[in-house]
């Protein structure tokens, strides 16, 4: 059942552009008519169904659309250079869907540096907190949202010391990947999808 449940959230998430893991297993379980949540596999297990669905399915447009989200991620991140920045999520993982936006890490001063960065350059965004987590320790974060050649992207601000510890999206979680502007360049240039 797990594999199951696996394979009909990797599907909703390709198809419908989900990238909730969570929202996507309980709409797969319910769909499966599975009520037992403890049979819900891990993200991981979704994120292996999700590459295969892509590489069955979706083997001539995905590489497409990751490799131009990483070059709209590239070209943000030197833009925003002075502020240390790192790429993460789905762009970087290569499992970016079509809605997905462009996760980047900054390590500015201040995230008041971030906000006046922004307003100079007349780019529209808004604001909200956010939370990463580093061992047992919670850690509030700044969050910009803004578009960026029409794509979405989600700027985490985080404190400068931050910046050599492994953070999580969870306390439970797995350490979020990253990447600086010179690995996402190789990334592009390789025309690599996948790390």
């Amino acid at each position: 059942m797990r594999a199951e449940i696996a394979a009909a959230a990797a599907r909703l998430m390709a198809e419908d552009g989900i990238d909730d893991f969570a929202l996507a297993k309980r709409k797969a379980a319910r769909q499966l008519g599975a009520a037992d949540t403890e049979s819900l596999p891990a993200n991981t297990e979704i994120e292996d169904a999700l590459r295969a669905y892509r590489a069955l399915y979706q083997a001539e447009e995905h590489p497409e659309l990751v490799l131009e989200l990483r070059r709209v991620a590239l070209e943000a991140m030197r833009a925003l250079q002075q502020f240390t920045p790192y790429l993460t999520g789905p762009v970087l993982s290569g499992n970016a869907g079509p809605f997905a936006e462009i996760e980047l890490q900054l390590y500015p001063d201040s995230a008041k540096d971030v906000e006046l960065f922004l307003l100079e350059r007349n780019i529209a965004f808004e604001t909200s907190e956010g939370r990463r987590f580093s061992g047992d320790r919670t850690r509030s974060v700044s969050i910009f949202s803004l578009d960026w050649e029409g794509v979405p992207v989600r700027l985490s601000v985080l404190d400068p010391r931050d910046e050599r510890i492994a953070l999580k999206k969870t306390l439970s979680g797995r350490v979020a990947e990253r990447a600086g502007i010179a690995e996402v360049d190789q990334l592009v240039q390789a025309g690599r999808t996948s790390l």
